[in-house]
């Protein structure tokens, strides 16, 4: 193998950068809904209520209320959030996400109990925040981890390939070095032994 062979494959600066910009628009948007002094203005109440019927209909029990809906939904606006970072991490970084999205979380909480006189702080949107945050970090690792096994199949196939062809290359032929022996035979001159191992 040369030198060039053990150099690092360079990094895919399209997905981090996709990545990225993602993560950098939908953190805004997070940022505008909770930070916004009150939710009533963009009408939350009123979907959360519609939805809430929608689901009592379609058999979700009774008990399943507006906390528990909001928990959910918590859970749901972090997952984009650290499957984004996760990519966006560079190599074995996206466990940072697992830490960053938890205090990102817990100051938002923080500004909202401080500085927002319409909004409630409260430690269950920390949590279900983190679960979200969480689960999306965990599903951007195991992604990674697959189209990495991938490349390094895909490139370790290519390596095998051209030292296969490389040695093709250096070694000739038997039925060349069959024929060209046959053919000094023919002629009456003393044949010259193959000097190449000749594989059957």
């Amino acid at each position: 193998m040369t030198r060039a062979d053990d150099r690092r494959p360079p990094r895919s600066r399209m997905r981090v950068g996709i990545a990225t910009v993602l993560f950098v628009v939908y953190l805004a948007f997070v940022m505008w809904v909770t930070m916004t002094p009150s939710l009533d203005g963009v009408g939350v109440p009123s979907v959360a209520e519609r939805l809430l019927q929608v689901l009592h209909r379609i058999g979700v029990p009774d008990a399943f209320g507006y906390d528990e809906l909001e928990f959910t939904a918590n859970i749901g606006m972090f997952v984009p959030l650290g499957f984004l970072l996760g990519l966006a991490l560079p190599g074995w970084g996206w466990w940072l996400a697992l830490i960053l999205l938890p205090l990102y979380s817990a100051g938002i909480e923080w500004t909202q109990g401080e500085f927002l006189a319409g909004r409630v702080s409260d430690v269950r949107d920390i949590v279900s925040n983190s679960i979200g945050a969480w689960i999306g970090t965990l599903i951007a690792a195991f992604l990674r981890a697959m189209v990495h096994a991938r490349d390094r199949r895909v490139l370790e196939r290519a390596l095998w390939d051209e030292k296969q062809s490389r040695r093709r290359r250096r070694e000739p032929d038997a039925t060349q070095v069959l024929d060209t022996w046959m053919t000094e035979q023919s002629a009456g001159r003393t044949p010259t032994a193959p000097t190449q191992r000749i594989r059957y």
